[in-house]
């Protein structure tokens, strides 16, 4: 582990600490030599970690583990399925929401494979992301842009699905499900593999194309002309989308998420001052109190278990309905109790499971759109990451890597029949400015934890039966943050510009609009072609989408200067971007660790956009 410890502000660090450490160098961070003898073991580590206070000017605490440090195992351990939890629901919900457009809702063994195959690409994704893709610690999962063009394929003729009835099959001495499909009776399972397959084909080319777009250097092209006044509305627009969810799993038992959250605050921010007092033992100091600010770190993890156990007990006093028609139901920790029973203890998914993919024109357009929106996404969700880790924003060729790992693991999704590709999650980048937990390692875990969860399928469904009461309070909690963190990114835009303001008051609003008069007038789209109609029916029910793309126009076109529009760090040096307060994190955080010096001097570097070329240029 290297401790290095940077201020905030002007990079000066107060260090209140009964020890003599040798003070910062003129970049605000400890000296090497300070590093290197500051500690001998992982418990002195955190006895100086805990004693070593960091205030900068504005008198804001610093992290508690910057990006390239590594927390001692136990700790790693407990702060990736921190989390793990906070994100178990979406590889959930997601997979159900396939299973329905696939027709799989009575087939459990496709459930199943599903379920796996996402759990697998999620852990893939999260991995490859924070190492060899942008290397922030982003966690990487379903992408919620891609459901909702799922759910619009389900109204087109040819996707909806047939009425399944029970035939016995002698032969099999057991009975099937079969539909009618025209004059002919067909195995159902036919009809969902057909599906998947279709699907699976037409993800693997977005996926293709996805990939091109971040290897071609298209994506740090384009992210000169995508600046805060189109990302904050657009990333908003999504965060704010989350009340569906939100509202959905928290009305189970609004007490529960009240004290879920609750509890989340007090411990992240009403206790930021405060340590925990942990016993601890060790040869030279015997038995002595340890002060951590273990309560902060895991906030959301103490928060969700203490919410689970209000929960249990609630269950066993039967303060809540058993009736699965009742909406505090899903409030009760027995409620999916049978996915541990009904899942394998094994599964693994493999590419092609599902057999030869196919293609569907209609599948395409959709998951296309999905992919820009994804990539828009992302570019705000990097920035965001970026700006909690207290770490230069990314360069562009860090942003070329990571949306070329993101069109990648979709691609790898389409060969697992996954039917949806993965994106950053805006509330994990919430819940780590909470913790103060910013070390890369930890999402790295969280991503293997994910791909043991894909294979030990008993094991992965525990996690899955958290009441949705408690995973409301969490949402309402870390996407709060996450918004919070996007407006941040404002910092660099002129707020006094009356163009900036009507932008993205207009955007926002049009966003919200838009999708409104879609929903009451369902019917405005009559062009004689169906996709096409579904097409743009989904496009403008997408507030995202809306508000994203007027801003992005409006931006591009209205007058204005690079400064007034927070655009004038992209024409530095990548080196003059780093800010004093972070010097001590520069951009060789952002390099790829295996790829020599020699190389990215070479004039070969200069060519490949998600290479750091560093000669001369």
């Amino acid at each position: 582990m290297d401790p290095l410890i940077s201020g905030e502000g002007d990079g000066k660090a107060i260090l209140s600490s009964k020890n003599a450490i040798t003070p910062p160098d003129h970049k605000g961070c400890l000296k090497p030599e300070t590093r290197r003898n500051s500690s001998t073991s992982n418990l002195s580590l955190y006895e100086n970690r805990a004693s070593v206070e960091i205030v900068g000017t504005d008198g804001r605490h610093d992290l508690i583990y910057t990006i390239t440090e590594t927390p001692p195992v136990y700790l790693l351990l407990l702060f990736a399925i921190q989390q793990c939890l906070l994100s178990i629901v979406n590889p959930l919900s997601k997979a159900i929401i396939v299973s329905e457009v696939v027709c799989a809702t009575k087939d459990d063994a496709i459930k199943a494979q599903l379920l796996s195959a996402t759990l697998l690409m999620t852990g893939v994704a999260t991995f490859l992301m924070s190492t060899v893709g942008v290397r922030l610690p982003i966690f990487q999962g379903p992408a919620s842009s891609y459901m909702v063009p799922l759910i619009s394929l389900m109204t087109l003729e040819e996707w909806k699905c047939p009425e399944p009835f029970q035939y016995w099959d002698e032969s099999a001495n057991r009975s099937v499900w079969m539909a009618n499909i025209g004059n002919e009776t067909v195995p159902m399972k036919d009809v969902i593999t057909d599906k998947i397959l279709k699907l699976s084909g037409s993800l693997m080319i977005a996926g293709f194309l996805h990939t091109l777009i971040g290897l071609t250097g298209f994506v740090g092209v384009i992210i000169r002309y995508v600046g805060p006044v189109t990302v904050v509305p657009t990333v908003i627009l999504v965060g704010l989308e989350i009340k569906t969810v939100a509202v959905k799993f928290s009305e189970t038992n609004w007490t529960v998420a009240i004290i879920t959250a609750g509890s989340a605050l007090v411990f992240s921010l009403f206790l930021a001052n405060r340590k925990t007092p942990i016993p601890f033992w060790t040869k030279k100091k015997g038995f002595h109190i340890f002060w951590y600010p273990f309560h902060q770190v895991f906030s959301i993890l103490l928060s969700i278990l203490l919410g689970w156990l209000i929960s249990g007990i609630m269950t066993v006093f039967g303060a809540l309905s058993n009736d699965p028609k009742s909406k505090d139901f899903f409030a009760r920790t027995d409620a999916r109790a049978h996915v541990i029973h009904d899942i394998d203890w094994f599964i693994f998914p493999y590419p092609g499971m599902f057999g030869m993919v196919s293609f569907s024109l209609g599948g395409f357009i959709s998951f296309f759109v999905a992919t820009i929106l994804s990539v828009l996404d992302s570019i705000g969700d990097y920035n965001a990451c970026a700006r909690t880790a207290r770490v230069p924003p990314p360069p562009p060729f860090a942003f070329n890597r990571g949306i070329a790992v993101e069109g990648f693991v979709s691609f790898i999704g389409g060969t697992l029949g996954c039917c949806h590709a993965t994106s950053s999650y805006g509330g994990n980048i919430g819940a780590m400015g909470i913790t103060r937990v910013a070390s890369r390692s930890v999402f790295q875990v969280a991503g293997i934890i994910y791909i043991l969860f894909a294979i030990l399928g008993k094991f992965g469904a525990v996690f899955v039966t958290i009441p949705y009461s408690v995973l409301g309070g969490c949402n309402v909690i870390i996407m709060g943050i996450f918004i919070g963190v996007i407006l941040s990114y404002l910092q660099t835009v002129d707020l006094n510009s009356t163009r900036n303001l009507a932008i993205m008051g207009i955007s926002l609003l049009l966003g919200v609009m838009m999708p409104l008069w879609v929903s009451k007038n369902p019917h405005a789209f009559n062009t004689g072609d169906a996709t096409l109609d579904s097409s743009l029916k989904m496009l403008l029910t997408n507030p995202s989408f809306v508000g994203g793309v007027f801003a992005f126009l409006m931006d591009n076109t209205a007058p204005g200067t690079l400064k007034e529009r927070g655009l004038l760090h992209f024409l530095k040096s990548e080196e003059d971007e780093v800010p004093k307060a972070v010097a001590c994190n520069d951009l060789k955080i952002y390099r790829l660790p295996f790829v020599p010096d020699s190389f990215r001097r070479s004039r070969i570097a200069k060519y490949i956009p998600v290479v750091h070329y560093t000669g001369k240029k």
